[in-house]
């Protein structure tokens, strides 16, 4: 298991690799905020894609609707879903952004 201060230095890239991609994204479209550990993204047909960080576990959880993701960091540096469907953080989050806010974007 990663140490905490590595842990949390890489969900920070994580999750300033996400603001930094949306960040000429008007609000009305996707609304990003960010509180602590958790990063909130509003989309525009109402849905919240949440990631926050779960520092026991050193994974990043993703919840949008009544879907959840638990994300560990993979030996190649990928976060990959622990629930064995393959899911990658980066192109799950860029899919939900396609799905509720209409945009094209890859991150």
């Amino acid at each position: 298991m990663i140490d905490e201060p590595r842990y949390q230095h890489l969900v920070s890239d994580v999750f300033r690799r996400i603001e930094d991609a949306l960040d000429d994204v008007e609000p009305e479209v996707v609304d990003v905020e960010a509180r602590g550990d958790v990063l909130s993204l509003g989309c525009k047909n109402g849905v919240r894609i949440i990631l926050n960080t779960q520092r026991p576990t050193r994974q990043i959880w993703l919840a949008a609707r009544t879907h959840a993701w638990h994300f560990s960091l993979g030996e190649d540096g990928r976060w990959l879903d622990d629930k064995g469907r393959g899911d990658e953080l980066f192109s799950t989050v860029s899919r939900l952004l396609g799905e509720h806010a209409g945009l094209d974007c890859t991150l």
